[in-house]
């Protein structure tokens, strides 16, 4: 059986990651891993994690298995994170997942079973992963311009018109923040006008907010999402928690389905514990009960905040430090977008072969379509970077 396997092509970041790690210069640059890091290189564990550890590993009496929901006080905290005072929490099915990954995945598998011949509109571009488990699981799908070609900003004019011609049940699949892998976002007018189109053609939206903090703040980075819920007969969410509580090994995500008629809740609930049954029964724990700690607990709250803020802000003054060498060097304002997008990526706007000359001469990794991780830098590689993209003719 095994010998009529096929085989897969390597998952491109992967192979970048163990291109980067086989490099033996020891002034190269990673801006390729979708991780956050220090200014030290590290991914450190927060400050409110470890305290929250510390209290589960004191009081936690149980390893038995929790419902197929998950832990019912992570569900409830994560919608009040994600959904605020927006949507009332008796109209929200939720269930936890492994990661946010595992939250698209189950929302795609609820999505097939509802409306098999719904399309699935996504980003051009998007995250690599979305499109891949579209097509794993076989469901239709289709782009929408997102990114002008002249410039990495978003092309929304492209965008209101690709989305006309879906058909009513489609799906449209939107970033909450911090797009992935552009850093170009929607603003609040734009997306009311995406919300108009939606409810005027019938389609549903499946919402994917990965960076809750990242950009704006917690609040601000969740607007949108909140006014897609409330104005919306359905909405479908999925939360991450990896990047702003800093537990991406704990596999740590929320899936939501949101509905006006209060009365889909069981329905739409009791499907969801299916598709986790059918899947991986019950979902990992520890993660989640480390952020149910958090957002419990007014003390780890605040300071957890706080560090996230402290990130967020560290993220934006290397936006703009980088954007503000590469204007001194080109004596141009070609790359003021890099301050103005948010989040941890921003795509650069070179070529695979300029992306490629990058690797090689320079030892800076990036993804091939030049999507570059700010938190991978810090004041030391931002000149040497600046540098080298004017070099290569960016």
């Amino acid at each position: 059986m095994l010998t009529n396997l096929k085989d897969q092509p390597a998952d491109k970041i992967l192979a970048l990651i163990a291109m980067y790690r086989e490099d033996p210069r020891t002034d190269k640059i990673d801006l390729g891993v979708g991780v956050y890091k220090d200014a030290s290189g590290n991914t450190p564990v927060m400050r409110a994690v470890k305290a929250a550890e510390k209290k589960i590993w004191e009081t936690q009496d149980s390893k038995a298995y929790t419902g197929l929901a998950g832990d019912p006080a992570y569900g409830d905290a994560m919608v009040e994170l994600v959904l605020g005072s927006a949507v009332a929490r008796d109209n929200v099915a939720a269930v936890a997942t492994p990661g946010g990954t595992g939250a698209i995945r189950q929302g795609l598998e609820l999505i097939k079973m509802a409306a098999p011949e719904a399309t699935v509109w996504l980003s051009a571009p998007t995250w690599p992963n979305h499109p891949s488990i579209v097509k794993y699981l076989g469901m239709p799908v289709a782009e929408y311009r997102y990114l002008n070609d002249d410039a990495p900003t978003v092309n929304f004019d492209g965008m209101m018109e690709d989305l006309q011609s879906a058909k009513a049940g489609d799906v449209i699949l939107l970033h909450g923040c911090c797009h992935n892998p552009t850093g170009a976002n929607l603003t609040l007018a734009q997306w009311a006008e995406v919300i108009s189109l939606m409810q005027d053609k019938d389609l549903t939206p499946f919402v994917d907010i990965a960076y809750q903090g990242f950009g704006d703040g917690l609040e601000d980075d969740a607007a949108a999402v909140r006014m897609v819920a409330s104005e919306m007969p359905e909405t479908i969410i999925a939360a991450s928690c990896s990047k702003n509580f800093g537990i991406y090994r704990e596999r740590t995500g929320l899936l939501m389905a949101v509905a006006q008629d209060a009365g889909l809740k069981a329905r739409s609930q009791a499907n969801l514990a299916f598709l986790n049954r059918q899947n991986y029964s019950f979902p990992p724990d520890h993660g989640a009960r480390i952020v149910s700690t958090i957002l419990t607990d007014d003390a780890l709250k605040a300071d957890w905040k706080a560090e996230l803020e402290e990130t967020r802000l560290g993220m934006l003054e290397l936006r703009k430090q980088l954007a503000a060498e590469l204007k001194r060097l080109s004596n141009s304002d070609r790359f003021a977008f890099l301050a103005e997008h948010r989040g941890m990526f921003s795509r650069l706007g070179a070529t695979p072969e300029q992306v490629e000359k990058l690797r090689v001469d320079y030892g800076i990794y990036m993804v091939g379509d030049s999507r570059l991780n700010i938190a991978g830098l810090n004041e030391k590689t931002i000149p040497i970077l600046a540098k080298a993209i004017i070099d290569c003719g960016v």
